[in-house]
């Protein structure tokens, strides 16, 4: 696999400006000589939420679009966009959610098809935390999967990147499972690498045209970043991604774990193409550091976690109880009272779900005020 990273300047989603970008990328990455006719090809998008494309908070219908042409140039017909978003895997949740985010327009422009299989299967982990996957059909049946992330920063991993995106190749409901398992950054950041090894993207496009900053996956910020990035590794282009929004590997827990496995290093990553644009004032998650109390005595721990750890608060004047928190919570502390969504924080693992899956942004992260809740 090449630590190779294509980069284009690419202003805008223009259509023909992004299905012109990405041709280059298929150049330089030699898709050409991997991707034959007759093959079925997986597209896989982030598609977190019912949310227009305008949003940033979903992986633009363009580049997908564009991924789909370029594959058809090839004369691959057989191209399927699929992704599992939180909540239940089937087509009454996903339908709005292809409309909503332009999924289904790109579809219709390219040739390329939506997923219509919501079953699942079992495949063995390739990795050192998880035995196996449940993962969703189309994986199973792909013969080539390109991972087409979004560029955002992520209130857990830091980074929402290449091998964050490939977490969607599991089925919605099953997700709350492994952040109950792994409720440590660094323990749900290793199985994030185990579930890439798992899946085996052979390409990753980033649709970074326009990135997301701040309280992301899907409550921060909009920034234009002005660029479209690939490779054959998904290692190495976090560890690019990392340079774009001036966050250290080690920062990073996904990409740390993965120069820890030797999977990608600095000082093999490659960038081809246009200058890598990168920002030094790109704005973090105010849960950056999901604990602030390691180096406090065990007998102060408890009471210091509570005042000082970043936590998820419900805005009850954004609020309309519609649930997706609760449904989303793998620790089960949420609860809909009164037309509102209530936190147990007793019992509260700070995975921030609930802030990643409401689609009214009622959800904040913030450290506790004291004698406020």
């Amino acid at each position: 696999m090449s630590d190779l990273v294509s980069v284009t300047h690419t202003a805008s989603y223009e259509q023909e400006a992004v299905t012109a970008a990405v041709r280059t990328h298929f150049h330089r990455l030699g898709l050409g000589e991997k991707l034959r006719p007759g093959m079925q090809v997986l597209i896989k998008p982030n598609l977190l939420l019912k949310r227009r494309p305008e949003e940033g908070t979903t992986t633009h219908p363009a580049l997908i679009a564009a991924i789909a042409l370029c594959l058809r140039e090839l004369g691959i017909e057989d191209i399927v966009i699929a992704d599992s978003p939180g909540g239940p895997y089937a087509a009454l949740s996903l339908g709005p959610i292809y409309e909503a985010t332009g999924m289904r327009a790109a579809a219709q422009r390219s040739g390329a098809r939506l997923n219509q299989d919501f079953g699942s299967f079992q495949r063995t982990a390739a990795g050192r935390l998880v035995q196996s996957f449940t993962l969703i059909n189309p994986v199973r049946d792909a013969d080539f999967i390109i991972d087409a992330a979004k560029l955002k920063t992520h209130g857990m991993t830091l980074l929402s990147g290449a091998v964050k995106n490939l977490f969607g190749t599991v089925p919605g409901l099953m997700k709350p499972e492994f952040h109950w398992r792994f409720p440590e950054r660094e323990a749900f950041c290793g199985m994030l690498v185990d579930l890439c090894e798992t899946v085996k993207p052979g390409a990753v496009f980033v649709d970074a045209i326009t990135s997301m900053e701040g309280d992301g996956p899907s409550g921060g910020t909009l920034r234009d970043t002005g660029m479209l990035l690939a490779s054959e590794s998904p290692y190495a282009m976090d560890l690019a991604l990392c340079r774009v929004i001036g966050a250290a590997p080690e920062q990073v827990d996904t990409v740390r774990i993965s120069m820890e496995r030797g999977l990608c290093s600095p000082e093999a990553l490659t960038l081809a193409g246009d200058s890598l644009k990168t920002f030094s004032d790109y704005r973090m998650p105010r849960s950056r550091s999901l604990s602030f109390t390691e180096h406090i005595p065990k007998a102060l721990r408890g009471a210091a976690d509570r005042l000082l750890t970043t936590r998820p608060v419900v805005q009850s004047r954004r609020c309309l109880g519609c649930g997706k928190c609760a449904e989303s919570c793998p620790a089960k502390t949420i609860r809909i009272d009164a037309g509102k969504a209530r936190i147990d924080y007793s019992r509260c693992i700070r995975c921030f779900c609930c802030h990643e899956m409401c689609p009214f942004k009622a959800i904040t992260l913030r450290r506790l005020k004291l004698f406020n809740w």
